[in-house]
């Protein structure tokens, strides 16, 4: 069985009532109690005082509607809020933690399914192809136009079921054709794949794959035609010949025979592929080269030579938004000299070739290459660039902004729950001074640095302030009538009534300085640490 996720609130819930995670039904209920009648809202008469009640009472309601619940309190133990947002539900009493973290597998995995369910993968492109020699002879601008959609449709965890369909018109000429495939996977290494085709050339068949190793794969097709009822088989192998790049061969037997070596690597800069092959009537090599500047831009090399093609091409993209991306590509081959734009979102294409000229003109060449070219990095120097900069520095202070926003509101929150404690933990306080018993004098709770500066010069400047906060008037609430505090160990202190992450992603500690019997004590302990006082270790 999978290892249990640790919940992300780190037991916030536990936090706020002051709980250990194994608390009876009994301590739950007294928790709540003690600090209903803190933040219960009828209590207060300032329309401020009791909105801060309200919010608070709300907070601890909702923690003790979780944790008095035996199902409600096992799924938040076992994957936090998430697990009770996602809705999970348990259904008869279970007693083991075993049968109780298998239920919870099963519904967690029926949830994920039904999210995946309702989500079909889309793809689709479009292609015109324009023709400036055609255009120039008085026909035409347009030369053809080409249209494909496919939808991958999840029907169950091992199920796929795709369905396609594509247009082709050149001239006054068009074909079409429509399939679906159904992907079956058979165990975490293998698959198997049955596929129909209708149209033009209608096709039936079926292809396996399957892991044979860590680093390699292989495949097995049959197709036949129902046209003609010819057969083709195909295999390929795939393995893994470092980190970083892949080797394959495949082998194609029937009315198309042939055989292909190709080679792949792929790192942070850039991906190179190239392939070699071997047909009974033609024989070609292709490679490709994309180099990446940054996680935005990127240029194109490619080329092919063979017995039916001959062709360079260099180009680049860049990332516009998101889920948008533009390319523009600059082709010449013995077909001509052609450019070809191209924009990608959210898996639909939309692919423009424009055939410039027919004759290899060298004049011409070069001026087709040079002036796109030129245009591209004087609007890439004095245009984008600047544009993307400027907003990637707006974005991040925005962002920085809205932090500082939520930390600014969390410290007020945290410090109007104080103001609701404080009667109380002053009440507290005062008992223990007139029993010489545990009294907390300072209590500061934020970044671990910072919090062991101000512990060694006994002082708070601005930037320590800002990433502190004083828990002196919480702790002193949750001191018990006998003497003692406790926090318990792996309950995260930022959930604590009266407190808050001052420094979200940094360690943090908890400084406390208390006395007990006349004597002065001191202690630091992490976040997630537990912490018992009064001890005699802590004197100073």
């Amino acid at each position: 069985m999978a290892s249990t996720p640790e919940p992300e609130d780190g037991r916030e819930l536990y936090a706020l009532l002051h709980l250990s995670p194994d608390a009876s039904d009994e301590e739950i209920r007294r928790a709540y109690r003690q600090y209903a009648q803190i933040y219960h809202p009828d209590k207060y008469q300032d329309p401020q005082m009791k909105e801060v009640a309200t919010e608070n009472f709300q907070r601890i309601s909702d923690a003790y509607e979780i944790l008095s619940d035996e199902n409600k309190r096992q799924i938040y133990d076992i994957y936090g809020m998430e697990g009770l947002n996602s809705g999970l539900e348990l259904g008869p009493k279970l007693t083991k933690p075993e049968e109780i973290k298998e239920q919870l597998e099963r519904l967690r995995r029926r949830k994920e399914e039904e999210k995946l369910f309702a989500h079909a993968r889309r793809n689709g492109s479009i292609i015109a192809n324009f023709s400036v020699p055609q255009y120039l002879d008085g026909y035409g601008i347009m030369e053809g136009m080409g249209m494909s959609s496919e939808v991958e449709l999840p029907v169950s965890k091992q199920n796929t079921v795709v369905v396609g369909g594509n247009l082709v018109v050149n001239g006054s000429e068009g074909t079409g054709a429509a399939s679906t495939v159904l992907r079956h996977q058979l165990s975490s290494v293998s698959s198997i794949e049955f596929m129909a085709t209708a149209g033009l050339r209608s096709v039936i068949g079926m292809q396996t794959s399957r892991q044979i190793s860590p680093h390699s794969t292989a495949t097995s097709g049959l197709a036949v035609s129902l046209r003609d009822g010819s057969i083709n088989l195909s295999n390929a192998w795939t393995r893994q010949l470092s980190e970083n790049a892949v080797g394959n061969i495949q082998l194609v037997l029937g009315n198309e025979s042939s055989v292909s070596v190709g080679w792949q690597k792929k790192d942070e800069k850039g991906t190179a592929t190239g392939e070699i092959k071997f047909g009974t009537n033609f024989v070609g090599a292709t490679a490709h080269y994309v180099h990446r500047f940054s996680s935005k831009s990127q240029a194109r090399v490619a080329g092919r030579v063979g017995s039916t093609a001959l062709d360079f091409e260099i180009g680049g993209g860049r990332q516009i938004s998101e889920f948008s991306t533009v390319r523009m590509m600059y082709n010449i081959g013995i077909q001509g000299v052609s450019w070809r734009f191209e924009l990608h979102r959210a898996g639909q294409k939309l692919i423009i070739p424009v055939l410039l000229s027919t004759d290899l003109n060298a004049l011409f060449v070069t001026s087709a290459f040079a002036i796109p070219s030129t245009l591209y990095f004087l609007l890439q120097t004095y245009v984008v660039k600047p544009y993307y900069l400027k907003r990637e520095k707006q974005k991040t202070l925005e962002k920085m902004e809205g932090l500082s926003t939520q930390l600014t509101e969390a410290r007020k929150a945290a410090k109007k729950a104080q103001i609701l404690l404080e009667p109380v933990s002053n009440r507290k306080k005062n008992r223990q001074l007139e029993n010489n018993g545990l009294v907390i004098t300072k209590a500061l709770y934020g970044n671990r640095k910072k919090i062991k500066e101000s512990g060694e010069f006994n002082e708070i400047d601005d930037d320590v302030a800002s990433q502190v906060f004083d828990v002196t008037i919480p702790l002193n609430f949750l001191v018990t009538e006998a003497g003692q505090l406790k926090l318990h160990e792996g309950i995260k202190k930022s959930g604590i009534m009266g407190f808050y992450d001052p420094c979200p992603g940094d360690p943090k500690l908890l400084l406390v300085e208390y006395t007990f019997h006349g004597r002065k004590y001191k202690v630091m302990v992490d976040d997630y640490e537990a912490l018992l006082i009064p001890q005699d270790i802590h004197q100073f």
